[in-house]
């Protein structure tokens, strides 16, 4: 067996429960979700992304376009095919957010360090 354990038929693995759970989990302390689906890729099967109100999101693999809607469904949020409508301004406006909080960091470490502010 090698370093990391053996593959998986296939190359990709699957939705597990706990992918369920977490996208629950998630959605329970969030305003504002909506889901994103994902189509299946060579490496991934079909993922779900949640996206709150402030643009905050995860992802996760779920079983399928039938399981993300079905899933969806129990959570009573909004699900879109990210194919059709594509991912939300709010979603891409956070990462931008999240970029600028982590470089401004990276310098106050530096300058903690003695390096340039």
């Amino acid at each position: 067996m090698g370093l990391f354990g053996r593959k998986r038929a296939g190359g990709r693995r699957g939705a597990a429960a706990e992918d369920a759970e977490h996208l629950r989990a998630w959605a329970a302390v969030r305003e504002g979700v909506e889901a994103f689906v994902e189509p299946r890729t060579a490496v991934t099967e079909t993922t779900m992304i949640l996206v709150a109100k402030d643009g905050e999101w995860t992802r996760r693999r779920v079983a399928g376009p039938d399981g993300a809607r079905k899933l969806a469904r129990s959570l009573r949020i909004p699900v879109y095919d990210v194919q059709i409508v594509g991912y939300p301004k709010r979603m891409r406006d956070h990462d931008a957010r999240q970029r600028v909080l982590r470089e401004r960091e990276r310098r106050r470490g530096l300058g903690e360090l003695g390096g340039y502010s």
